[in-house]
């Protein structure tokens, strides 16, 4: 299906956005995880046949603009954010811009501005831990009693646990950066992949034998880093075993932060085409090596390592 996307600043319309009536959940949504998906699903049963399903969502994601240097690491870009969005079937999503102005608005203003005027909202649905409105000032509480005052009811989605853990972004990122990339997967509900555009990259792999299809890192920060062992593909064309450096490459002085994917037993210029990457294994941390001799050796041990941990895995799934 289709949706709606808006990017309407909260007041800004003055009016409704929406022809009808919504069921709408709020949150950050970073990763759709399991928990996210629930929310989802929720709002979906309130919404019935009889109104939209209508998601709120901020990017930046608000701890980063409150951090800006130590913003937590993406696990999805908006772009896959989005995607999953539509494929749960939203029919609309208020991406609004978290800036200053966002920061600074009442949860008074809020519940009147975004979810009385804009969505006309019949339902809402909140996570457990759910707070809004200028210094976190609005909880559960405060909006159930908005709710009454705006014609909204309220309901509070229950956390989805895994193996007796709460499923959360900052969870499934700390699982990410240990490289438990089998039980991220299992809170998100799909396995963890990165994809992008293959860029020119300083044709440096080549020379060493090394040939790397080089990808700019979109979620940034990365939640993950280091030598990998992936699988990847081209387009739509078949998924390939692979290596991967992920971060600033600093035995070659490299500066922003880049995903070089090494395919083994391929070369083909696949420049321009867009990759996708679902990682399998972390071997190590990213290094710095004395000479370009160094480098490679440690390479071809990576490799051979690689080889073995993706010999013994199924290769990915024809439909995610």
């Amino acid at each position: 299906g289709t949706m709606r996307v808006i990017r309407n600043r909260p007041g800004s319309t003055g009016g409704a956005i929406v022809s009808g009536r919504c069921s709408v959940a709020i949150g950050n949504f970073d990763g759709v995880h399991l928990g996210h998906q629930a929310l989802v699903d929720r709002c979906r049963e309130q919404a019935g046949n009889r109104d939209a399903v209508a998601v709120v969502t901020f990017e930046p994601l608000p701890q980063a603009h409150f951090q800006p240097d130590r913003g937590p690491a993406r696990l999805s870009t908006v772009y896959g954010k989005l995607d999953s969005l539509r494929r749960l079937g939203v029919d609309l999503c208020w991406l609004m811009r978290f800036d200053g102005a966002l920061a600074n608005l009442g949860a008074r203003t809020f519940a009147e501005q975004v979810l009385a005027t804009g969505l006309n909202a019949r339902s809402v649905a909140v996570g457990a831990d759910f707070r809004f409105g200028r210094g976190r000032e609005g909880d559960l509480e405060l909006l159930a009693e908005l709710g009454r005052e705006f014609d909204f009811s309220v309901e509070t989605v229950p956390a989805v646990t895994w193996k007796g853990e709460r499923i959360s972004s900052t969870g499934i990122r700390r699982k990410l950066a240990r490289g438990d990339f089998a039980s991220a997967a299992d809170c998100l509900g799909r396995p963890f992949r990165m994809e992008g555009r293959v860029i020119r990259g300083a044709g440096l792999g080549r020379k060493l034998g090394y040939p790397t299809a080089n990808l700019r890192i979109r979620s940034t920060p990365s939640p993950l880093g280091g030598v990998l062992a992936a699988f990847a593909r081209a387009g739509t064309g078949p998924w390939m075993p692979a290596v991967c450096n992920l971060g600033r490459r600093p035995a070659v002085g490299g500066g922003e932060p880049l995903l070089e994917v090494h395919f083994f037993d391929f070369d083909e210029d696949i420049y321009g085409k867009r990759l996708e990457v679902q990682f399998v294994a972390k071997l190590r941390d990213e290094q710095d090596f004395e000479s370009i001799e160094d480098l490679v050796a440690r390479m071809k041990q990576d490799e051979q390592e690689a080889r073995q941990i993706l010999a013994d895995v199924n290769l990915p799934d024809r439909v995610a």
